[in-house]
């Protein structure tokens, strides 16, 4: 019974959060307009063979994940947590971890829609396609992937109170991630610097989205890199859960 019980609270969170991220769309489509213009950009240096369309893409969805973990999901939980709303949904007969695994279910399912635009995105821009069979190897890695940012906006949220706070500090990260990324992976500041980059979040979840759409591509350091977002995600997740306040402290 209470097994029941509890998976009919959880298909209402569901419902009630799918229902605000609907109502909230406008800065979502926001959220998918950046890696596509990105994409644009880079077009022509996949045209002129400069780097291969798999990265492209793969840096695109990154810098998505990116977008939706650290602005998207960290200010929708700043905003709600001001507003008391998760003191409002503590009071009901619920388990905590089930508003939650309510949002973080929201945020998977709009990575499965980041990934599938993008992927339309190169195809339509760069003529790019995969094999079917790739696609489920791609998602389970781009959800890997989107853990780790998730996990980082819970790092954020949970040592931040305010949500203009919260806010300002997840575009200073979000704008930092992207730059000491990009930049720092071309080697234009050094080797040091691009190998401290391609074992960064960034950098990891950017090879294990790019090998996976090319599974030749797949090597040792792959692996590596894949076992090593999994740490990322586990070690932020453990600090922002531990450190989580329900209440905005007002």
């Amino acid at each position: 019974m209470q097994n029941t019980s509890t998976s009919i609270v959880l298909r209402s969170l569901l419902r009630a959060d799918f229902t605000t991220q609907w109502r909230n769309r406008r800065s979502f489509i926001l959220v998918l307009i950046i890696p596509v213009v990105i994409l644009l950009t880079l077009k022509n240096a996949v045209d002129t063979g400069k780097i291969p369309p798999q990265v492209a893409v793969a840096t695109c969805i990154t810098i998505g994940l990116m977008a939706i973990g650290l602005m998207g999901y960290t200010n929708t939980i700043a905003r709600d947590r001001d507003k008391r709303i998760f003191q409002r949904l503590r009071v009901a007969p619920l388990p905590s971890w089930s508003i939650m695994a309510s949002r973080l279910s929201v945020q998977i399912a709009m990575i499965v829609v980041l990934i599938v635009i993008v992927c339309l995105a190169g195809f339509n821009m760069l003529h790019f396609t995969l094999p079917p069979a790739t696609y489920a190897l791609l998602f389970l890695c781009a959800v890997a992937g989107g853990a780790v940012y998730l996990g980082m906006g819970q790092v954020i949220v949970g040592l931040i109170r305010s949500p203009e706070t919260v806010n300002s500090t997840t575009r200073l990260v979000y704008f930092v991630f992207i730059m000491s990324g990009m930049i720092g992976q071309s080697g234009l500041l050094g080797d040091v610097t691009q190998e401290i980059v391609q074992w960064s979040p960034y950098g990891t979840v950017e090879r294990i989205v790019a090998s996976s759409m090319n599974i030749s591509t797949w090597n040792l350091d792959s692996t590596y890199a894949l076992l090593l977002t999994i740490g990322y995600a586990g070690i932020f997740f453990f600090i922002g859960i531990r450190k989580f306040q329900w209440d905005s402290g007002k």
